[in-house]
């Protein structure tokens, strides 16, 4: 299995969509060993994993961060180290070449366009069957558009050689077919879930504490998780937040994360004249990400189009409803929230307020999507996902 990051030294849900997912199929019988392009501390007792580089995961990270959809390829070199995207590939995909001819194995599973060129290069030398796992396309990263013309070459064309392709939902089989035209038929959709293990022990202390004293003051807490980049839709999202401050004043919008439209979101808050309602936090991990959810009276997904998204799913987990857009994987099969067309900002803003200013009408969400997730298992997923070895690969598990 080739992928490109493992928590804890993920960047977003991938990670932990893969770490999942691998624990639930090694449960099962599989014998996984997870290839990742940078050094770094894992030991999980349910898989091998396998640094293909000799880069630190600092480093590492410099350089993926530098990735844009409207950027690929050249960057600054003292800022990245002398790593640039471009670079990182191409040592990964030969790093690739040296293990397939050491490894025995029995399928090629790769994780999203970064990995895909080892793969292709893995199915060539070792002519095993190979699975692709999509969790985005490029269309989506770009926000409808059609971002970087080499990511979207890397993309159709190892979708074209691939034995099965992968989506995270339905939403993203449709869009491989419609940017690609790759044959329904070939590609298997296998929804992500919820690991609710992760939740169970969750400390009274909160790290927000300027938000814990306003909450005691009567303020209400909306909150967002995720990059800061334009298939998030958080234009849209500060567009609502203005519309919701003139009906309930004692709104605070909690934004955590970070990416290229960080200044330009800030800005934007000003503009609107909701700079002292809304609230940047920066990247975080740990305590400072799960306290987020926690502070949160109602968390929002605005996405423009999100593959899947498991933020609702993670956010139900902290017991906190949320609001999703329509345009989203997980609204497929995540009943107990609110859903909203991402463009609506006017009925975006009308769920908002109606949440924050009905405390019975959180109670009912939080309570029902609690229930629902806690059905939810990755043991479907990984189910599925034999299957598909079996069925239409040809491995036996």
């Amino acid at each position: 299995m080739l992928g490109w990051e493992l928590p804890p030294h993920n960047s977003g849900g991938l990670g932990v969509a893969c770490y999942e997912l691998c624990k639930s199929l090694a449960s099962k019988g599989a014998d996984i060993e997870f290839v990742i392009p940078y050094t770094a501390h894992h030991q999980p007792d349910f898989m091998k994993v396998t640094s293909a580089l000799h880069i630190t995961a600092q480093t590492f990270a410099k350089s993926f961060g530098a990735y844009q959809s409207c950027h690929y390829g050249t960057h600054d070199s003292d800022e990245l180290h002398g790593l640039d995207m471009h670079t990182l590939i191409q040592r990964y995909e030969h790093a690739i070449d040296h293990l397939v001819e050491i490894l025995d194995f029995d399928v090629i599973h790769a994780h999203d366009w970064l990995t895909f060129r080892a793969a292709l290069r893995a199915k060539q030398i070792s002519g095993k069957p190979l699975v692709l796992h999509v969790h985005s396309i490029e269309s989506d990263r770009s926000g409808g558009n059609s971002g970087n013309q080499l990511v979207r070459e890397i993309e159709f064309t190892s979708m074209l050689l691939a034995d099965k392709v992968i989506a995270v939902s339905q939403h993203t089989k449709r869009a491989i077919v419609h940017e690609y035209g790759i044959p329904p038929d070939l590609i298997e959709v296998v929804h992500n879930s919820i690991n609710f293990e992760r939740f169970t022990e969750i400390p009274s202390d909160n790290s927000y504490r300027y938000l814990t004293a306003m909450k005691h003051q009567g303020y209400r807490v909306v909150v967002n998780v995720g990059r800061l980049t334009i298939q998030k839709g958080l234009p849209n999202l500060l567009q609502a937040a203005a519309k919701v401050v003139r009906k309930a004043p004692k709104t605070l919008f909690l934004i955590v994360g970070s990416g290229e439209q960080e200044r330009e979101l800030i800005e934007l808050a000003a503009q609107l004249g909701i700079g002292r309602n809304v609230l940047f936090t920066g990247f975080q991990r740990g305590k400072g990400w799960r306290d987020a959810f926690l502070v949160g009276d109602l968390f929002v997904m605005p996405s423009i189009s999100e593959p899947f998204g498991l933020t609702p799913l993670e956010a139900a987990g902290f017991g906190t409803p949320s609001l999703i857009s329509k345009q989203s994987g997980v609204s497929e099969i995540l009943q107990n929230c609110l859903k909203v067309d991402f463009w609506d900002v006017d009925e975006m803003a009308n769920q908002i307020h109606a949440v924050v200013s009905s405390s019975a009408l959180q109670s009912v969400l939080t309570e029902n999507v609690i229930n629902e997730c806690e059905r939810l298992s990755w043991n479907e997923s990984a189910d599925k996902m034999l299957d598909i070895y079996r069925q239409h690969v040809g491995v036996q598990v």
